[in-house]
């Protein structure tokens, strides 16, 4: 018996796959999997987070694929830099989930989908994968219609370039080493540093991006097609799919407890890299389009393209199409990875990208499917592509705060988690987080029913009441958390992990959390439905 499979036989282990424990190979170097040396220089400190870095850069950038590009071109367009606040307040929403999927996956070693599916049961655990593997394919396809608008860009025609593009993307995942399609993605994402010249080239002025930063505002006044784009941009910066793509891939690159804290910075400079480059493709488009016939009528992003070269010069126009071929790549990879980690989670198949394609087959299969339907739905002529893209973001946004709620039971499950579930003022933010994605779905829901609704009035009421609400749950749930604090028999957090999960007994959840999630779902079927009903009015013209 190797080493490996007597560590996946002890009681303690809650590893599913054996592929999943040994040294850590990352894209700048690796550690050995019994490696307890302290790092006690700058250089040895330094050396260890280069190894580990990768799940969270990945999932950040990914975060800024073709979708966002659109979204925040369209921002910057129609909005100037009265938006950036947006981008702003989404640092801490974007650490702070992702955080702590960091520790489920480091901790329990068992991937959100199975976790949801263990500890909530079968029907919950459909209901939540169900959202993330429609919402998921969605998203692959407007990845191909950047692809598709990128490369139109450069005169190539779509049946050579989106083929082209999923080959790619299959090859570069299929090679059986999670060193080399790490390796990949880091390539694309230094690619994706062109941003920075992007938005130098449109000649910004600190004066209203400073304003836009610090002064909350939507410029020309809130409307139900403002909010659907601010939905918008938080689908596309803060996704379900990330939730689901951290912690497998934390689990796959083999990162355990010992090495939570570089895993956390890796995520906090993914999170910063992340927001800046929305910014800067926001900048970009404000300044290039201010004062021209172009400001305020977006349209997608191939003719964003097109107007840069028009109002700012052709090296402008091809650096966005560049970009945005580059984040369609880097998305398409996440978001399908994403998706095939939580089909081998559900379907109890054999999910690693150390594994070869002969002893993975179900999971490269569902990644190259996802790929292929996805590449040849786009290529479907005149389908309406920007107003699928906006819609495909706004819907992630919907989904949100399901996906947010399912993360906080998770993290304050102490069969889980241990003494490593979240502390109370983690609970507090997530919570706000949660009531302020549902602010911005109930209005947007709202505002397609009674376009003529007060929409400033209703965001201070709705605010009001969230406040309110928070304060007395939290009076509510202080006293139990104390009691539980005082009670808590003390334990090493370095070396616990989660037992394996045929140990641990199935929570029983009260009844006034089945009303609430059973609220929730039905909230958040209503709500994509008129968000549906929103995005054919759009097609059709009417704003």
């Amino acid at each position: 018996m190797t080493t490996d499979q007597a560590e996946l036989t002890t009681p303690r282990s809650a590893a599913l796959d054996e592929a999943h424990i040994g040294d850590i190979r990352g894209a700048f170097g690796t550690i050995r999997q019994h490696d307890t040396a302290a790092r006690q220089s700058w250089k040895a400190w330094l050396l260890t987070l280069l190894a580990i870095v990768g799940p969270g850069i990945i999932v950040m950038v990914g975060d800024n694929d073709a979708g966002g590009v659109s979204t925040y071109s369209q921002a910057g367009q129609n909005y100037g830099t009265s938006l950036l606040w947006t981008l702003l307040l989404l640092i801490p929403v974007l650490i702070v989930n992702q955080e702590m999927v960091v520790r489920l996956g480091a901790v329990t070693r068992v991937g959100h989908a199975r976790l949801i599916f263990e500890r909530f049961g079968k029907f919950w655990g459909w209901f939540s994968v169900g959202d993330l593997y429609l919402l998921n394919f969605l998203t692959i396809v407007t990845e191909f219609i950047g692809v598709r608008f990128a490369l139109g860009y450069f005169g190539v025609p779509d049946y050579i370039s989106v083929p082209s593009a999923a080959a790619v993307l299959i090859v570069m995942t299929a090679t059986g080493s999670f060193r080399r399609w790490e390796r990949f993605m880091m390539l694309f994402i230094v690619v994706n540093a062109l941003v920075i010249p992007l938005a130098i080239l449109s000649h910004p002025t600190a004066a209203p991006i400073l304003h836009g930063l610090f002064v909350p505002g939507i410029a020309g006044g809130v409307t139900s097609s403002a909010v659907l784009l601010i939905i918008a941009i938080v689908g596309t910066t803060v996704a379900p799919w990330q939730l689901f793509f951290q912690q497998s891939n934390v689990i796959d690159k083999r990162i355990t407890t010992r090495w939570i804290q570089y895993e956390r910075l890796d995520t906090i400079i993914g999170s910063f890299v992340t927001v800046g480059g929305a910014m800067a493709i926001v900048i970009a488009t404000a300044f290039a389009f201010k004062g021209t016939a172009f400001a305020g009528h977006y349209t997608n992003a191939e003719a964003v393209a097109h107007e840069l070269r028009f109002t700012v010069g052709h090296l402008s126009g091809t650096i966005f199409a560049i970009v945005l071929l580059d984040a369609s790549i880097i998305g398409a990879a996440a978001v399908t990875l994403a998706t095939s980690y939580a089909v081998g989670d559900t379907f109890n198949i054999k999910h690693s990208l150390h594994r070869s394609l002969g002893e993975a087959k179900g999971f490269y299969a569902s990644y190259a499917g996802l790929i292929a339907l996805a590449a040849a739905i786009v290529l479907i002529p005149h389908a309406p592509l920007g107003v699928i893209t906006l819609a495909v973001q706004a819907l992630a946004g919907i989904l949100l705060p399901s996906a947010t709620v399912f993360l906080l039971l998770l993290c304050n499950d102490r069969d889980v988690l241990g003494p490593w579930v979240n502390p109370g003022w983690l609970n507090a933010l997530g919570s706000l987080i949660v009531g302020a994605l549902l602010i911005l779905s109930l209005i947007l829901v709202v505002t397609t029913l009674i376009p003529t609704v007060n929409v400033t009035g209703m965001l201070v009421g709705f605010a009001i009441v969230l406040l309110v609400g928070l304060g007395v749950m939290g009076l509510l749930t202080l006293p139990g958390r104390r009691a539980r604090a005082f009670v808590a028999a003390p334990v090493d957090r370095q070396t616990w992990s989660m037992p394996a999960l045929a140990e641990l007994s199935r929570p029983v959840p009260s009844r006034g959390r089945l009303i609430g999630m059973w609220a929730l779902r039905g909230y958040l079927v209503l709500a994509a439905l008129l968000l549906v009903a929103k995005a054919i009015l759009l097609a059709l013209g009417h704003h």
